[in-house]
């Protein structure tokens, strides 16, 4: 946690540096784009790239949650869920604010051999456009920010965008490994230990190999041994606390802790999992406003305030057992493709809890959220996790070794539910005495294990893909690259609507992309499948959409 407080206080001074600027001509606040490499310097065009590629990450992570059940998702129909336009400002950051941004820090690093800056830069664009092919597809990116000499690029195919990435990688890797280049003045992500930049670069490589199939490579980096193994090196943005001028909060929080209460609605699909199986990380992602949902068992329905509640469970979730509508105690949220409006809910609904987005502790005080409650929204945009890794390794050895594929299941749950707990302490109003104990996680361990065990077939395949998506809360990146590159978990809750259409594959083209580039053609729909997604087409892979 010392490196989250620390953070949380950069960011705050560099959010404060942005906010003072706001009186100069440059308005670097607004368009930091406004400033040429002559009149700025890299410490500035790298303090804004790092949160500029926080906010990307944070907001392609939200959507890939969305649509595999670690959050909810509001819409019946896959095609209609996210419009062209709604990732026009995701997409203009990335291209403007992350990518742009790093390339003009590189000439006066380059001038100063700041190899450092240089590292960190590469590394951010590898990510930056790994993700964008995730999840778009062909991305422009060769002949990217180039206006106005080029204003319409052409597209990269998303094989050869992952193969730029990777060589940013390595050159990364060269330059961390430079002893005597000075370091940046803020670091948010690693304080200046370029050895865990190293380690962060294997491990988005390891992503990648995955993603490609590639299992050669990403067993070499596992002989190597270098790359994030330990939650400590983990790659996360720490967020602040301070509410305005600037608003360096975690944008979830930001967004629902407000005195009218929460905005978004939690999954029922993961509530109700980690309920059924007594996970102890519960009481750290979900904060409860209400013990008495209506609907629930014992509890009257209220159509006012939950409107499901008066209704019966769709054929297709009554036949597939899936839970509907109304949790018991006080687990308020909704079901995958739930549209209904809004009712007077806020300060009812189940909220974010402590973490990641340092929220409230849930310690059965049951009280309304508001503004500045729990954490005050110091938590963090997990990127890369030692449990992700260790989850990837299960996989590539499940069909091969089941007995040690379960070993690195467990490896990834124990290190996931070991950080959760620590963020904890951020809520320091809370009672943790009913806080999950050692010998009620060694439980929880030992039930997943015996799930593991029990489950024939491809069901091992379920119990470590749904153990996996519930340590990736925060952050969706590898649940919908998972879900697509295997198939599972295909027991996992599907649309409220029977008929949704097909499963997104890849998202539409951004708006802002579509309308102003001619070779960027807008998709008939979202079945178009990434490079790397090579099975066969859902519903029938797997058998939930």
């Amino acid at each position: 946690m010392k490196k989250i407080i620390k953070n949380i206080v950069v960011v705050f001074i560099v959010g404060i540096t942005f906010n003072s600027c706001e009186t100069t001509t440059l308005n670097i606040t607004e368009d930091p784009n406004a400033l040429t490499p002559s009149q700025a310097n890299p410490d500035f065009y790298l303090n804004g790239a790092q949160e500029r590629f926080a906010r990307v990450v944070e907001e392609l992570g939200e959507a890939g949650a969305q649509v595999t059940r670690i959050e909810n998702m509001n819409t019946r129909n896959y095609q209609n869920a996210y419009s062209p336009s709604f990732f026009d400002e995701t997409w203009e950051r990335a291209y403007q604010e992350v990518i742009k941004n790093i390339r003009d820090m590189n000439v006066l690093a380059e001038e100063s051999n700041l190899n450092y800056h240089i590292g960190m830069g590469k590394f951010m664009e590898a990510y930056t456009i790994s993700i964008l092919v995730d999840y778009f597809g062909d991305i422009p990116y060769s002949e990217a920010t180039s206006a106005p000499d080029i204003l319409n690029p052409k597209l990269d195919s998303g094989e050869e965008v992952y193969l730029s990435a990777i060589a940013l990688l390595d050159e990364a890797i060269v330059n961390f490994n430079t002893t005597s280049s000075a370091l940046p003045a803020n670091d948010f992500f690693y304080d200046g230990d370029a050895s865990n930049w190293i380690k962060a670069c294997n491990t988005l490589k390891l992503r990648l190999y995955l993603n490609m199939g590639d299992l050669t490579d990403f067993n070499a980096i596992i002989s190597s041994g270098d790359y994030i193994q330990n939650s400590s090196d983990d790659l996360e943005f720490s967020w602040g606390s301070n509410a305005v001028q600037p608003d360096t909060r975690h944008p979830y929080y930001g967004t629902n802790y407000t005195n009218s209460g929460a905005v978004d609605y939690q999954s029922i699909w993961l509530m109700d999992l980690m309920n059924t199986t007594e996970d102890p990380r519960s009481r750290y992602y979900f904060y409860r406003q209400n013990e008495r949902t209506p609907g629930s068992v014992g509890v009257a329905a209220d159509e006012v305030t939950l409107a499901c509640s008066v209704t019966s469970a769709p054929a297709h979730y009554v036949t597939g057992g899936y839970a509907y509508c109304s949790l018991p105690d006080g687990f308020w949220g909704r079901n995958h493709g739930n549209d209904e409006g809004t009712p007077p809910d806020g300060l009812l609904r189940t909220a974010p809890g402590v973490y990641p987005a340092a929220g409230k502790f849930d310690d059965d005080s049951f009280s309304e959220i508001a503004l500045g409650a729990g954490g005050g929204g110091a938590g963090i945009t997990p990127m890369l996790l030692a449990s992700s890794v260790d989850f990837w390794r299960a996989e590539t050895l499940i069909n091969s070794d089941p007995a040690i594929a379960k070993t690195f299941m467990i490896a990834g749950i124990e290190k996931s539910i070991t950080k959760v707990q620590s963020f904890g302490s951020l809520d320091t109003a809370a009672d943790f005495s009913l806080a999950p104990s050692t010998a009620d996680t060694n439980s929880f361990v030992l039930t997943i294990g015996t799930l593991f065990d029990d489950a024939e077939g491809t069901d091992k395949w379920n119990v470590i893909a749904e153990q996996f998506f519930v340590s990736l809360k925060g952050n969706g990146h590898d649940s919908f690259n998972f879900y697509r590159r295997t198939g599972y978990p295909n027991n996992i809750e599907p649309n409220l609507e029977p008929d949704p259409g097909a499963f997104i594959r890849s998202f539409f083209y951004p708006a802002i992309a579509s309308s102003n580039n001619q070779f960027v053609v807008q998709k008939s729909g979202v079945a178009e499948q990434v490079f790397w997604d090579t099975n066969p087409a859902f519903p029938s892979f797997p058998a939930a959409n």
